[in-house]
């Protein structure tokens, strides 16, 4: 689910090499072109030549929604995938709600096929977060290879800061980066925390934002009015992390058009939460985990693993360790504070970087904080953890979609489940969502009507993508929502982390001929598969 929006550490090179050159940098965002049915393209001298008119190139409505063509939204730094793409707006309500009121505007760019001849039906990508935005995430889908043969849409979902209004707040951001010197659980921490949301929601509210109008009913209608707006017949989705919950919502509540559907990271509305979150931890450590005791070396080297993690956890809660570190851009030294409930969230996003994982919990179990100190701060402090999240989208969805239909013992009661020997002072805080409660109370926006916590049931083809070591949204969803999407292929890839697409060839290879052909992708490539080879430190004896 991209909740943690911090910057991920970049994996070691020996792993790298297999995988796709992106780095997993947070949620993820990409683009596309295409051209509807009825266009036809030909090839000539590096330019493509259409009889028909292509997407983004003239004005359409599709009823209150309008696209209007123009240049290519800002993206915090260049993207080379964009060099080609066609580009422009959709202009939509911000509160369909409310006829008459106010209009806002979201970026579009369409990537083209790398092809002379693409197929007629694009592939539409929904970003994570929730509040990243999906124009900045267009490197990786061509990485990824998804313009192979097709055109790929990418708009920035309502908030996100190539939307106007933008919903992003740097206040919140900077108090991340100053928390890692705090208690992470702390009652003084929680007043510092909620005081810089309450400050976000006074900024939003005083722009004229209509925050509950920033959640998943409207962003799916949104995307029901973009394809329309741009003359496509069919297209294709494809979500990652928060992006599976809008993609199962949105065909749930707007099925037409939609050919095929692929979620990575699978978030599902009807189980959103707390208690999923604490469920996913323990499947991802656990993924980890079970891979170094299988290998000869790790095992023997760190043994009981997951003991060493869950002592280290009560101990850091009873007694947190402070120490100071050095990170890449900041002169100063910086004073990180480790308590459980901290080392607990650096575990969720580590599982990127797994290969030294074990060497990590075993340097702090006798006494050497470092690495992972550099690790929690380095990502909260990093140029890219600073205006990038819509923060507005993201408590519009958390506040109304998930904590009004999750009580608070439920969510204990799902980090007890999944991790017993945890202090009560860490369960109370999930992972990736702490102090959401006291938040929503800020934020004070309705609920939403609770079908939108409905299953999704569909015979629309479906790719469910998981991995193994995904600590933020567990591989047990897939199997959950494919219960009731009757045409659903469940894939998990071993020994990856959140959105596998972002870092396995395989799971590439996979999601193109997933669209290719929707009944039949091509998974053979998981059988040759191998463990990461887990960095072995000296010992500490």
């Amino acid at each position: 689910m991209a909740l943690d929006h911090a910057p991920r550490p970049r994996r070691t090179a020996r792993r790298f090499h297999v995988m796709s050159a992106a780095v997993v940098t947070g949620i993820l965002v990409t683009g596309l072109l295409a051209a509807p049915a009825s266009a036809h393209a030909e090839h000539g001298a590096g330019t493509r030549h259409f009889t028909g008119p292509a997407i983004g190139t003239v004005a359409r409505t599709a009823g209150d929604a309008r696209f209007e063509p123009g240049p290519c939204p800002q993206t915090p730094e260049p993207i080379e995938a964009l060099a080609q793409a066609r580009c422009g707006t959709l202009t939509v309500p911000e509160n369909r709600a409310r006829p008459g009121g106010r209009q806002i505007t979201l970026g579009v760019a369409v990537v083209p096929a790398a092809t002379a001849n693409p197929k007629p039906d694009p592939i539409v990508w929904l970003a994570g977060g929730p509040g990243d935005d999906a124009v900045g995430e267009a490197k990786m889908a061509v990485d990824g290879g998804l313009n192979r043969d097709r055109d790929v849409i990418l708009m920035s979902q309502r908030g996100t800061y190539s939307a106007d209004p933008v919903l992003t707040c740097r206040n919140i951001d900077e108090f991340n980066a100053r928390a890692v010197g705090l208690v992470h659980g702390a009652p003084s921490t929680e007043r510092l925390h909620v005081e810089a949301t309450r400050t976000c929601r006074d900024q939003l509210v005083g722009r004229g934002a209509d925050l509950s109008a920033y959640n998943d009913t409207e962003s799916a209608a949104d995307y029901a009015d973009l394809r329309v707006a741009l003359g496509i017949d069919r297209w294709n989705v494809f979500g990652i992390s928060y992006g599976t919950h809008l993609a199962l919502i949105y065909m749930r509540q707007h099925p037409q058009g939609i050919r095929s559907v692929g979620i990575d990271g699978i978030l599902p509305p009807s189980t959103a939460g707390s208690a999923l979150t604490w469920s996913s931890a323990r499947q991802g450590f656990d993924g980890l985990f079970k891979a170094c005791a299988e290998d000869p070396a790790c095992n023997r080297r760190y043994p009981n693993l997951p003991a060493t993690f869950e002592r280290l956890v009560r101990e850091l809660e009873a007694r947190p360790v402070t120490t100071t570190v050095t990170v890449p851009g900041h002169p100063e030294p910086v004073k990180v504070v480790l308590d459980g409930g901290a080392l607990v969230n650096w575990m969720t996003s580590a599982t990127h970087v797994a290969e030294g994982v074990p060497r990590s919990l075993d340097e702090l179990a006798h006494g050497k904080p470092q690495r992972i100190a550099e690790q929690w701060a380095g990502g909260k402090l990093s140029p890219q953890a600073f205006g990038r999240v819509a923060h507005g989208l993201a408590y519009g969805v958390f506040c109304s979609e998930w904590v009004p239909y999750e009580s608070r013992a439920e969510a204990i009661r799902g980090g007890r489940e999944a991790f017993p020997s945890f202090p009560r002072s860490v369960l109370a805080q999930a992972p990736q969502l702490t102090f959401l409660r006291p938040d929503c109370a800020v934020w004070n926006v309705p609920a939403a009507p609770p079908s939108i916590r409905d299953v999704t049931r569909s015979d629309i083809p479906t790719l469910a993508l998981s991995g193994g070591f995904d600590s933020q949204t567990g591989a047990a969803s897939g199997p959950y929502v494919a219960r009731t999407l009757s045409r659903a292929t469940v894939v998990t890839v071993p020994y990856e982390p959140h959105v596998v697409f972002a870092t396995s060839r395989c799971a590439q290879e996979i999601t193109v001929s997933f669209f290719d052909n929707p009944d039949a992708p091509k998974t053979g490539c998981l059988a040759g598969l191998k463990p990461p080879r887990f960095e072995i430190g000296p010992s500490s004896s």
